[in-house]
């Protein structure tokens, strides 16, 4: 994987190449993006830069020796130019004997310890197939179902075992570290590995929640922070990459919010109706009562946790376009006239304080949601919520 296959992110492509070319490259980096972000390509391509750097590259020469910049080297490799390295089709291809992985897992079998190197082949696919992933999906990829995924006591005793060993290829060991937050006490291993390592090591941990790490582990790495893609590079990447129509994807941008896993879940369900749906819904919670609200609540509970949560996630971006219809005016926000039709009704039903409250609402069943709670009493549930929000200003949505 190279920079110019991960999404956007120029700016943080651009600060990585200059920490290895001015020799500013700390031995211990944590990359920390939210969902969808592209912190984990972003990360792999960093790595496989990295172990795939010839030995004899005077840019690394002290490329870990401290933090003091020093005058870019003539022999500097930018990681756009990397693949030509014999090294790199095995980096490539999550082969190289020199990079190593580590990740949430589970148990095959009751009383087993596992370890990353358990489900290699499975990292192998989904880094291949679903680079923008989330934890949620790699976990459901290797058949955890509802079991909860963590990285081991174990696979501590595995890094340290692995990173005392001497390279084998490359003058470099890279650890790629993804998801921290999985790392309960058993962490605290590793701590003196990475604040001392041994020579010649890079570790690279990949987050999506700062406040999960453990704190000893996160004041001993270099932080980089990845902020949320573009509308314009997720807009391109779908239509690029994803071959989505121009005007389905300007769509689903403007409601993923930076988020390029989230854009493609709504590009698989591009032919839902959720406006109809919606409507459907606040008519039965504001106009046909109980029988309305029984017969919606069946409906939602049948489509699955990705499709529900996407469905709170549109009615979420309506919301949040009407709101800004309220502050910037009509003619400044860019929106289908369907959409923007619906968001100005929403704002005849309820107030500014209102629909935050309803965003509130939404926002925490679609974290139970993710959780497995039961669709059909959250539901149920959300709709009295939201009936008691907005019951004295009521419209029909036709």
């Amino acid at each position: 994987m190279l920079f110019s296959d991960v999404i956007g992110q120029s700016a943080t492509k651009q600060h990585l190449a200059e920490m290895v070319e001015q020799n500013r490259l700390s031995h211990a980096l944590l990359f920390l993006a939210k969902e969808g972000a592209g912190g984990l390509p972003l990360a792999m391509a960093f790595a496989q830069y990295i172990v795939s750097l010839p030995p004899d590259a005077p840019v690394v020469e002290d490329l870990f020796g401290g933090m003091t910049a020093l005058a870019p080297s003539s022999g500097f490799i930018h990681p756009d130019q990397i693949a030509d390295q014999p090294g790199f089709q095995r980096a490539a291809q999550l082969i190289h004997p020199d990079l190593h992985f580590t990740y949430p897992v589970i148990p095959r079998k009751p009383g087993d310890k596992p370890t990353s190197s358990d489900y290699i082949e499975e990292w192998r696919s989904f880094i291949q197939n679903y680079p923008y992933g989330n934890v949620y999906d790699w976990l459901q990829n290797i058949g955890a179902d509802n079991k909860q995924g963590n990285i081991t006591a174990e696979e501590c005793n595995q890094i340290i075992r692995q990173l005392s060993l001497k390279s084998f290829e490359s003058k470099y060991k890279v650890l790629l570290l993804w998801m921290p937050e999985y790392l309960g006490k058993e962490g605290n291993k590793l701590l003196k590995l990475i604040e001392e390592p041994p020579a010649n090591t890079l570790f690279i941990l990949v987050a999506e929640n700062e406040e999960q790490i453990l704190p000893t582990i996160l004041s001993r790495c270099q932080l980089v922070r990845i902020p949320a893609l573009e509308d314009d590079d997720i807009e391109q990447a779908l239509i690029e990459r994803a071959k989505a129509a121009p005007d389905a994807a300007k769509q689903i941008t403007a409601i993923c919010e930076g988020n390029y896993r989230e854009a493609l879940q709504l590009l698989q369900h591009a032919d839902e109706d959720w406006h109809s749906l919606l409507r459907e819904w606040l008519n039965a919670m504001l106009k046909n009562g109980p029988a309305a609200q029984v017969k919606f609540v069946d409906e939602i509970s049948k489509l699955g946790r990705e499709k529900q949560k996407q469905f709170l996630r549109y009615f979420n971006h309506l919301l949040e376009q009407s709101i800004r219809i309220r502050v910037l005016g009509e003619e400044r926000v860019k929106q289908g006239e369907i959409e923007k039709d619906f968001a100005k009704r929403l704002n005849k039903i309820a107030s500014v304080s209102q629909q935050e409250a309803i965003i509130d609402e939404l926002d925490r069943a679609s974290y139970y949601i993710e959780r497995n709670a039961n669709a059909k009493m959250l539901f149920q549930a959300l709709t009295i919520k939201l009936y008691h929000i907005i019951q004295n200003k009521t419209l029909i949505l036709n």
